[in-house]
């Protein structure tokens, strides 16, 4: 019961004051309440077309800004100030001459010096995430500080799958990431749940009478959900961005998915993970969408939270990925040459993410 009514004011997006007491007053009527979205040929509300999720703003809350949901304008105007700063830097022309060693200002959040991107190369957002016109801090509503409820008894690498003690991600290229083999998306963007990242946030919406395909421009993805069936896949085919079947609940999409493939964690998920979503097209250039996880053998209780995707003018371009990406094989051989000498020769991207939460906006 207690499970029931947290999942549907969360997925409602009306906190209430038990819930989180600082927004009973800060929360806004909803945008555009009497908006009526467009059908498709088949009578159902029309989210087809290109959108973008990108944004400032992470999944968890950064408890920079305390355990708030919704930022004050001021959080919000320095967060966006930063941000160009760095952008409009990253995009100076760069001395020809200039060694590595000499670009640490412009590199990316969370990737430290001598790194393997400047800004000119990202695009991470230029804006904090907006639900309703609030500036949020996060996407995460329904804990009361807005991060992943994990449960304190089991150890879970909330990032990726753990290696067995004494083994490295860069033993072999069967245990480097999804993303660098070109199998799924980096980060989370592919989803369930969908989540911005470094770039590429962009996704098209195309929709038939018995399915709704999510083209993702991350890795190209195409993630198919099955409106012509109430049952899941059997629990032995485990496909990539699991098995989505969705129905129509008056002018919502609501999508669950089940059967997510073994290799493909999210936040410390096991093969019990199960996410809801909902899309609901709320202006002509704004989807809600809300999502609801649960997976009672890694986290302490089911949580969701929510965010809006835009719409955008324009087309996908081809992610042109190539399998292990051509630096695989840089990866491989100085990890060959650490075994040989025992000297470890470079952070890597795994050793930044410690410092990734502690810049001015590392957010979870």
């Amino acid at each position: 019961m207690v499970a029931t009514r947290w999942k549907a004011k969360a997925l409602a997006g009306a906190l209430s004051l038990a819930i989180l007491p600082n927004l009973a007053t800060a929360q806004p009527p909803a945008a555009n309440a009497g908006y009526k979205s467009p059908r498709d040929a088949y009578g159902h509300p029309d989210l087809q077309g290109v959108w973008t999720n990108v944004a400032l703003t992470r999944l968890e809350r950064n408890p920079k800004y305390g355990a708030g949901l919704v930022l004050t304008e001021a959080e919000t105007k320095k967060i966006e100030a930063r941000t160009k700063a760095q952008i409009d830097l990253g995009n100076k022309p760069t001395d020809p001459n200039a060694k590595v060693t000499d670009l640490p200002a412009d590199c990316s959040g969370g990737r430290g010096t001598d790194c393997n991107y400047n800004a000119a190369w990202t695009d991470p957002g230029s804006v904090v995430m907006r639900v309703n016109g609030q500036p949020r801090n996060g996407f995460i509503t329904s804990t009361p500080d807005g991060r992943v409820p994990m449960r304190k008894d089991v150890r879970v690498n909330p990032f990726g799958r753990a290696l067995p003690p004494g083994k490295s991600p860069s033993d072999n290229p069967e245990t480097r990431a999804l993303g660098e083999r070109c199998l799924l998306s980096f980060g989370n963007s592919s989803g369930p749940v969908m989540l911005p990242g470094l770039y590429n946030n962009t996704y098209q919406f195309v929709q038939t009478r018995d399915q709704v395909v999510i083209d993702v421009e991350m890795v190209h993805d195409a993630r198919i959900v099955r409106l012509n069936t109430s049952q899941h896949l059997p629990d032995s085919v485990r496909p990539w961005m699991g098995d989505s079947i969705g129905r129509w609940e008056g002018d919502t999409l609501v999508v669950e998915t089940t059967n997510f493939h073994p290799e493909q964690v999210f936040r410390g998920a096991s093969a019990h993970l199960k996410v809801t979503e909902r899309f609901t097209r709320t202006a002509k250039d704004r989807i809600r969408y809300a999502f609801w996880v649960d997976d009672p053998t890694v986290f302490a209780q089911p949580w969701g939270g929510e965010y809006e995707f835009s719409r955008i003018t324009g087309q996908i371009y081809e992610y042109a990925c190539h399998e292990g990406n051509y630096g695989l094989v840089g990866i491989l051989q100085g990890a060959r040459e650490e075994d040989r000498t025992g000297h470890k020769t470079a952070p890597t991207n795994i050793d930044q993410k410690a410092k990734a939460a502690d810049a001015e906006d590392g957010e979870g």
